[in-house]
């Protein structure tokens, strides 16, 4: 393929310039199959489903559920209480293996719908139609356009190519992009400068290919069937809970072993007292933690989807919430990525455009003086206005900017397709960064020619040698006082924060050699001011972001007037001239003067800078302990979105490449779904804390009693080893996975970030739950030892079948139901009061709650299971004291929250206004810190403030970000 011309590609492929007819494609894709790699050979369902048991715990479990069933073999006589233990344990392995096992499933069916939402799209010509189509549709034989930023959907040889350089990293290791050639290049397929291949990305440039290989057949299909699927790593947050659980498992044996120890001289046989030790053991240990947390990360990722942010990794979803900074892109992220014409000045005279968006409805004030100016600017572009279908608006294919040239001249009343029939275009010099420049040749209907011009103002400017005429008259020369005029009129639309593009024409008599002889002696026509218009809801996203600690720091490619417009009209800069730091500016720190202008107070704006810039930037950041979120749309973006903490890709605008190394994609690209990411990424750590402490609070009320009954020399238990596992496997489960569904509390984007060196079992969490469980322990002892001292009865005479004794173990058991009832409804929140956020407002935990009691009340009252239990009817005296130290408990819980938020809202250094206002973090200024707390970069002291970094002289060029 490599060896032919490119006119001999198409007929070695069946194919022509003008594509694949739409039949001859599907029946290709019949025969050919879609243009995708196998997915990833997965095991049996079975085997997955058998691998929940080989996890830790599920060993342990087992082991201790086979000993038990050994002891009841050996028993002597047989007790079914042991059995009844062994079957129990069982359950509990069971019941958490399928938990597991359909919470894997159903994240991994999840993550593929979420991932097919991602667009992949190539561009196709099909019967000389441009078009746009999944990847998975190409079939050898079709002609592909591709662009700077595009990843090659195929493989393809070239047969057109401007200035076109791919960069083969992902299959070859160069690091360095290489320019390419439509011409014959004999030689290794992949040494070959005429193909390029699925999986690699256009650096630079433009081409037209014809797709030779698709799917498996290609290069990279090829590696890939050679390569085994990688194992997924566990998240930072999961080795941390494993490690955590093995340590509750170890103090869960200790005990075991300290309960056994203790029964065995009181004159209990071994046996007997084995098997209690064991289940107490075995109760004590979070067996269900895992499937829990994994429970609560995916139904942030699925929480996450619908506000259209697509999270590729569960470590983003912690990672969120502890994001102190978010580099942000300004075009298509802080603004709608709809570049509208907002006035055009022509002939000494500016004249506005109404309208907004890519929908050609509004008017051009004069249109007859601006009609030339807008019909050229039409002519020499190449993206196409889409007009509605199903439920996308007008929408542009190919650069936004031209696209706005497109409205605009629609605006004015003119018809782009008429006019190209009318004078149909013959040649084309494509932009590129060095002129930044782009034009196009026409043929006039009456036979001669005509160069198109746009691009930079001050590059096309020294290239014209003349200017229309006042009111769209006839040129004339373009004289010193002209060219003044024209660079005030420049300067002037630049300082309302537009891009500014020049338009310019001349008659040729013979298509020009290159783009310098088509680019000389031309007509200025005039300027056009065009405006990203900000995104509606992105200033209340930004307030969100200052409010929650988070610096906002924008990093555009734009001129500095146009990035402190932008910056202003969405609250990123409030108050006096930012911070402006250019690319230029940049090249000349070392990475300590770097870190010290980042580390200055205040709003900063980096603007006029490339890829390389951002991702110097990133890790300056990281080196100051910051987490940083950054966002992305170019393939040059990737870099930088790798290096981040946070990588966040455009999932509408966005290449395939950015959209790859990213870790969270933005289906609607807007900052607004960084920051409702970065709240509900909060509210899933805060969901994580609240069923820790649900979990340990109520062992501690199983175990305490055990102990005081123990010392207290009462020779039987307060609540059985089966009652325990009876609790985990109707009181725990359902309500853990509950408050894992529980929404961000009202304040929670009022906090300072969390420190990512803060341990998931800090002294905060563990000094709560042994708080409740404090509560816990002293009503479920009170409620047992207050019946058995009423009953009468003395210790020595009590047995396993007395009245009482059956009452008051049914009493304890109830007594830990019913307060975890209330215990999971005051761990929702850990600041707010549970009444002001809806006592009964998660309508999952509340009927978890009451499923619990329910199966309570069926263990008290239903004869077979108070066979099985060894439990007794209570009456409703008794439920009514439960429900009472229950609500002791919430109110306990309430109290302790009510000293909180007044220890946080008492003025000391770090609280109060200081700490919302102050200068470091001050409503997540640009300074962003903890005045007084030493935390990197954060609250200097104002003698450090720096002078403004004056931006850079010149125009704006029309270029950006």
């Amino acid at each position: 393929m490599q060896d032919l011309a490119a006119g001999e590609v198409f007929a070695a492929l069946a194919s022509s310039p003008r594509g694949l007819a739409e039949e001859e494609a599907a029946a290709r894709l019949r025969s050919g199959g879609a243009n995708e790699l196998p997915p990833p050979r997965r095991p049996a369902v079975w085997r997955r489903f058998a691998a929940q048991f080989t996890d830790l715990f599920a060993v342990m479990l087992l082991t201790a559920s086979g000993i038990t069933f050994l002891a009841y073999a050996l028993q002597r006589p047989q007790q079914p209480g042991t059995l009844q233990l062994a079957v129990a344990i069982l359950g509990v392995v069971v019941l958490n293996a399928a938990i597991g096992f359909a919470q894997e499933y159903s994240a991994e069916r999840t993550a593929e719908s979420l991932q097919a939402m991602v667009p992949h799209a190539c561009r196709v010509l099909r019967g000389g139609e441009r078009r746009e189509l999944p990847v998975r549709g190409l079939v050898p034989g079709d002609v592909v356009v591709l662009e700077a930023g595009d990843a090659v959907p195929a493989d393809c040889r070239l047969v057109e190519a401007h200035e076109a350089a791919v960069g083969n990293a992902a299959l070859t290791g160069e690091s360095a992009a290489v320019r390419r050639t439509a011409e014959p290049s004999p030689g290794p397929l992949l040494g070959s400068r005429n193909c390029v291949f699925m999986g690699t990305v256009v650096a630079a440039g433009s081409a037209r290919a014809v797709v030779f290989a698709t799917g498996a057949a290609t290069q990279f299909g090829r590696i890939f069937a050679l390569t085994e699927q990688a194992p997924q790593p566990r998240t930072p947050l999961q080795r941390q809970v494993r490690v955590m659980a093995r340590r509750v498992a170890v103090a869960a044996l200790l005990i075991g072993t300290l309960l056994f120890a203790v029964r065995v001289p009181t004159g209990e046989p071994l046996l007997p007292a084995f098997v209690f030790a064991l289940g107490v053991m075995v109760a004590l240990v979070p067996e269900g933690l895992p499937a829990t947390l994994s429970v609560s990360l995916a139904f942030g990722v699925r929480r996450m989807a619908r506000r259209q942010a697509l999270v590729k990794r569960l470590l983003a979803v912690e990672a969120l919430g502890s994001t102190t900074v978010v580099c942000t892109d300004k075009t298509g992220t802080l603004t709608s990525a709809e570049m509208t014409v907002s006035a055009v000045w022509c002939g000494g005279a500016e004249h506005p455009v109404t309208g907004v968006g890519y929908a050609p409805e509004g008017a051009v004030s004069g249109p007859g003086a601006v009609r030339e100016l807008l019909r050229t600017a039409a002519l020499c572009s190449n993206a196409r206005l889409v007009p509605p279908a199903g439920r996308e608006g007008w929408r542009v294919l190919g650069d936004t900017t031209e696209g706005a040239l497109l409205v605009a001249a629609a605006k004015a009343g003119l018809d782009r397709a008429a006019e190209e029939g009318a004078l149909p275009r013959v040649a084309e010099f494509p932009f590129d960064s060095a002129r930044k420049l782009m034009s196009t040749v026409h043929r006039t209907p009456g036979g001669g020619l005509a160069v198109c011009a746009k691009g930079a103002p001050q590059q096309l400017l020294d290239r014209c040698a003349a200017v229309a005429g006042d009111g769209g008259g006839p040129p004339v020369p373009l004289t010193a006082e002209r060219r003044a005029a024209v660079t005030a009129a420049d300067a002037a639309l630049a300082s309302r924060g537009l891009r500014v593009l020049a338009v310019a024409r001349r008659d040729a008599a013979a298509v020009p050699a290159g783009a310098a002889e088509a680019e000389s002696g031309l007509v200025l026509l005039g300027l056009v001011g065009m405006l990203d218009p900000p995104r509606p809801e992105v200033a209340e996203a930004v307030r969100a972001c200052r409010r929650a600690g988070i610096r906002i720091v924008m990093v555009t490619g734009d001129h500095p007037l146009t990035a402190e417009a932008i910056a202003r009209r969405v609250g990123i800069v409030r108050g006096g001239p930012p911070q402006v730091a250019t690319g230029e500016r940049l090249d000349t720190l070392d990475d300590a003067a770097l870190e010290g202008l980042l580390a200055r107070p205040g709003e900063l704006l980096l603007c006029r800078v490339s890829p390389e810039h951002k991702m110097r930037v990133v890790a300056a950041f990281q080196r100051r302990g910051e987490v940083v979120a950054v966002t992305g749309d170019g393939a040059n973006d990737a870099p930088a979105l790798k290096h981040a903490d946070i990588g966040v890709a455009m999932g509408a605008s966005g290449t395939d490449v950015a959209r790859e190394a990213a870790v969270m994609v933005l289906l609607d690209d807007s900052f607004a779904s960084i920051a409702a990411a970065v709240r509900l990424g909060r509210s899933v750590y805060l969901n994580i804390r609240r069923f820790l402490v649900y979990l340990f609070s109520h062992n501690i009320g199983e175990l305490a009693p055990i102990l005081a009954a123990t010392f207290a020399g009462f020779p039987l238990v307060p609540i059985t080893a089966v009652q325990v596992l009876a609790i985990d496997l109707g009181s725990d489960v359902l309500p853990a996975l509950a408050l894992g569904t529980e929404p961000p509390e009202p304040d929670v984007m009022d906090r300072p970030p969390r420190s990512p060196r803060e341990p998931l079992f800090s002294r905060a969490l563990v000094g709560r739950f042994l708080f409740l469980g404090a509560v816990q322990s002293v009503g479920v002892c009170t409620v047992f030892f207050w019946h058995i001292h009423a009953s009468g009865v003395p210790y020595a005479d009590f047995t396993r079948e007395t009245p009482a004794y059956r009452t008051a173990i049914t009493l304890s058991q109830a007594a830990i139901v019913v307060s975890q009832f209330f215990n999971a409804l005051a761990v929702r929140t850990d600041r707010q009061s549970v009444f002001r956020v809806g006592l009964l407002a998660n309508r999952k935990v509340v009927a978890a709650g009451l499923l619990g009691v329910s199966l309570m009340a069926a263990i008290s009252y239903w004869p077979p299971l108070q066979a099985v239990f060894g439990t007794a009817p209570l009456t409703a005296g008794d439920w009514a004291v439960l429900v009472a130290f229950g609500v002791l408990l919430l109110m306990a819980e309430e109290g302790r929250k009510w000293a909180v938020r007044r220890r946080a809202a008492r003025p000391g250094p770090g609280r109060g206004a200081e700490h919302r206002a102050g200068p470091g973090r001050g409503a997540g200024a640009a300074g962003g810190g903890l005045p007084g707390k030493g935390l990197p970069g954060r609250g200097l002291p104002d003698k450090e403030l720096p002078d403004k970094e004056l931006p850079e002289k010149g125009l704006p060029d029309g270029g950006g970000t």
